[in-house]
């Protein structure tokens, strides 16, 4: 069980899981996550006999934004085979679900705090940019998917 405590935790130590690619339980390997978001839209309403001149909110329609992947090329495929299961047009038999778990400085096996994304679908991959140039660089693979719904939790 992890405990609250007045410094935040860094923001490296993280594992990401995809359900439905089956090489390996976590697909470990990607530098960056960003685009964790969820939004509820509110709907404004006036009873046409309200004593008061102004409207009501209230809650409406939830939506999560789009979460991006980076990793570095590292010749597996699982990624693209993935979004070519979306392109195939079968889009309902392939939202699956990723889970992102941040962990602590001793990376052991109790993560802080648990994002899982529901009904997700890969839309969009971006492969490296590749230069002659030379230098250190890391040749890097962008994905994006788009989620239906976003719960965390903490452990």
């Amino acid at each position: 069980m992890s405990k609250k405590r007045p410094t935040p935790y860094s923001a490296f130590n993280f594992l990401v899981g995809i359900d439905g690619i089956d090489e390996m339980d976590y697909v470990g390997g990607f530098s960056e996550v960003s685009g964790l978001n969820a939004e509820v839209t509110m709907a404004e309403y006036r009873a046409g006999n309200a004593k008061v001149n102004y409207v009501s909110k209230v809650p409406g329609v939830n939506k999560s934004g789009d979460v991006t992947l980076k990793r570095g090329v590292i010749g597996s495929d699982n990624i693209f085979k993935w979004l070519n299961l979306a392109r195939s047009g079968d889009l309902n038999a392939k939202k699956d679900s990723v889970t992102i778990k941040l962990l602590n400085e001793q990376r052991d096996d109790t993560p802080v705090v648990t994002w899982t994304l529901k009904g997700v679908t890969p839309i969009k991959w971006t492969g490296p940019t590749l230069t002659a140039k030379g230098g250190g660089d890391v040749a890097m693979e962008e994905l994006v998917l788009s989620v239906e719904y976003i719960e965390q939790s903490g452990e």
